[in-house]
């Protein structure tokens, strides 16, 4: 595909694995510690996970822009397929079964790197003007933007879905849309949102704001906060962890895995992991000057950067009882094939897009 060049590592942003590596190699030992058989499925999603970054990171992606609306389309009518063919868990339709097998897929996780790149393309061929999109490319971007969100949110997955509406219009407000029109969504929003949360949230979704805001927090909450008072400053041993240990900290290696990463290495620890991903965030936003004119990888980075910062802020506010609790993963830290692989894709994509963008620029001169 490409031809080795020294210019590859010169131009390979080392910055990312310096700080995502750490979450993953604790990540690891948290899970081996908790459920050694789950540590080595673990492995196993490590793996693919590796493998699917390298795959990104050497597909030509710009050379294959115009396949971008095929994927983004074929996801959009995979998302349709569930309400007829989806296979029902808990309630919700939200899985396909590949056929002739019994493995299902998760169309909602598929649909996220087809989403990023959507919004790339269809910036990249239509920057904004100097002072942001109008109404006109306003809507049209957010048709893109909205349709997943409506389909998801319908499985339902209305958590899956939100951080696809944020993280879509956040992409916007960085690139840039004119400052009239998100003061008439602010307006909006804020008048529709009580019809919002009486006719459109399920029970269930109205059940979990109702526990969030009332005083008691739930089991699970409860457990949690009990968990990271009982790490202290700089944690518990292994056998002193009695929360993991005795299993009163529910989904301790995936949802909950914040709880239990402070219970055995205290506040410090804690502190040393949301360190890691404010520092990934703002190097990934820092990306922005020196990409300041290639709207494709500015778009890619933003959305990775979004994502990391909705999913690991949600998590660990869940945790503490500041957040309705979701099924919203740490990145690269939770227990999981499906999330570990697609945040390993971003960041394919986006390494790819930042390491080549020499033999990009030399062929637009």
């Amino acid at each position: 595909m490409f031809k080795l060049d020294r210019r590859i590592l010169t131009h390979f942003d080392f910055v990312q694995p310096f700080l995502i590596l750490p979450i993953i190699l604790t990540s690891f030992f948290l899970i081996f510690e908790a459920n050694s058989f789950l540590a080595e499925k673990q492995f196993v999603y490590m793996c693919i996970g590796f493998l699917a970054f390298s795959f990104f990171f050497f597909l030509p992606i710009r050379r294959l822009m115009w396949l971008i609306p095929l994927l983004y389309w074929v996801n959009i009518f995979l998302l349709l397929s569930t309400d007829i063919f989806g296979v029902e868990k808990l309630g919700a339709k939200r899985w396909l079964e590949i056929p002739f097998t019994h493995f299902t897929i998760q169309p909602s996780e598929l649909f996220k790197p087809s989403f990023i790149l959507m919004l790339a393309y269809l910036i990249y061929q239509k920057p904004p003007p100097k002072n942001g999109y109008k109404i006109k490319s306003f809507i049209k971007l957010s048709f893109y933007i909205i349709l997943p969100f409506l389909l998801i949110a319908k499985e339902p997955d209305l958590g899956t879905a939100l951080v696809l509406l944020i993280v879509g219009f956040g992409v916007l407000f960085i690139i840039g849309v004119n400052y009239k029109i998100w003061l008439s969504i602010a307006l909006i929003v804020g008048l529709c949102s009580p019809m919002a949360y009486t006719y459109l949230l399920k029970p269930y979704q109205k059940q979990r704001i109702q526990k969030f805001i009332s005083q008691a927090p739930d089991y699970q909450v409860a457990q949690s906060m009990i968990a990271i008072g009982n790490g202290g400053l700089i944690g518990k041993p292994q056998d002193e962890a009695t929360q993991t240990h005795f299993k009163f900290l529910p989904i301790s290696t995936s949802d909950f895995i914040f709880a239990y990463m402070i219970e055995r290495f205290g506040f410090l620890g804690g502190l040393t992991l949301i360190l890691f991903y404010i520092l990934l965030i703002f190097h990934l936003l820092s990306l922005n000057q020196k990409l300041k004119e290639d709207y494709f990888a500015r778009v890619v980075l933003n959305c990775v950067a979004l994502f990391i910062f909705i999913y690991s802020a949600v998590n660990i506010s869940m945790t503490i009882g500041l957040a309705p609790v979701v099924g919203v993963p740490l990145p690269f830290f939770s227990y999981g094939g499906s999330s570990f692989t697609i945040f390993m894709i971003f960041f394919g994509i986006l390494q790819h897009l930042i390491t080549f963008r020499f033999s990009w620029v030399e062929k637009n001169k």
